[in-house]
C-alpha cells in the first residue's frame, strides 16, 4: 500500500478512536490513554518533515475541536512532531543516520526507549498546559507518569495487533 494512503488512514483511524473510544474510558476520574500520537511515532523516518508538522498541528486541532480542550493536544502534537529527529537520534543513534529505524518492527530497548519517551514529552507538555499553575505541579507530574504508562500500553498493543507477523 502507498505510503500517503497509509499515513491518511492511520490519521483518521487514530484520530476517530480516540474521540469515540479512548477519550471514554476515563480511569480513575481523570486518565485516558492517548494512543493518537501513534500517528506521529510511526510516520515514516525518511517522510517529509513538513507534512509531519502541519498533520501533526492538525490532528492536535481536530481533537481539541472535538474535545474543547483548547489548543493544547495541537500544541504538544506539534511539539512532539518537532522533536521527534532528536528523539529518534538520542535512542538510535546510526541506525537513524541511516534512517534503517523501524517502530513496528520487534521490541528493543530503543524502540521502548523511543516510545516511552516521546509519549512522556507529550503527555508532560499536555498537563502543564492544561493544569498551568505551579501550585499543581505534582498534580502535574502524577498525570503524566500514570498516563503515560496506561498510554504506553496502548500503544504497544496497537502496534503489535495491526502489524502483521513475519514467519
Amino acid at each position: 500500500m502507498n505510503t500517503t494512503v497509509l499515513n491518511i488512514i492511520r490519521f483518521i483511524l487514530l484520530l476517530f478512536s480516540q474521540v469515540l473510544l479512548f477519550n471514554r474510558f476515563d480511569s480513575f476520574g481523570y486518565i485516558d490513554p492517548l494512543p493518537y500520537i501513534l500517528f506521529i511515532l510511526l510516520y515514516p523516518v525518511n517522510g517529509n518533515k513538513n507534512l509531519l508538522l502541519i498533520s501533526s498541528f492538525l490532528l492536535g486541532l481536530l481533537l481539541d475541536m472535538f474535545c474543547n480542550s483548547g489548543g493544547i493536544h495541537a500544541l504538544a502534537s506539534l511539539v512532539l512532531a518537532f522533536i521527534r529527529p532528536s528523539m529518534f537520534r538520542f535512542s538510535f543513534g546510526l541506525s537513524y543516520e541511516y534512517q534503517t529505524v523501524k517502530i513496528a518492527d520487534k521490541i528493543s530497548t530503543e524502540r521502548i526507549t523511543f516510545i516511552l519517551l516521546s509519549i512522556f514529552i507529550h503527555h508532560l507538555l499536555l498537563f502543564t498546559f492544561e493544569l498551568f499553575s505551579i501550585e499543581l505541579v505534582f498534580d502535574i507530574i502524577k498525570r503524566t507518569l500514570i498516563t503515560t504508562l496506561y498510554t504506553f500500553v496502548f500503544c504497544l498493543l496497537i502496534i503489535y495487533l495491526i502489524k502483521p507477523s513475519k514467519r
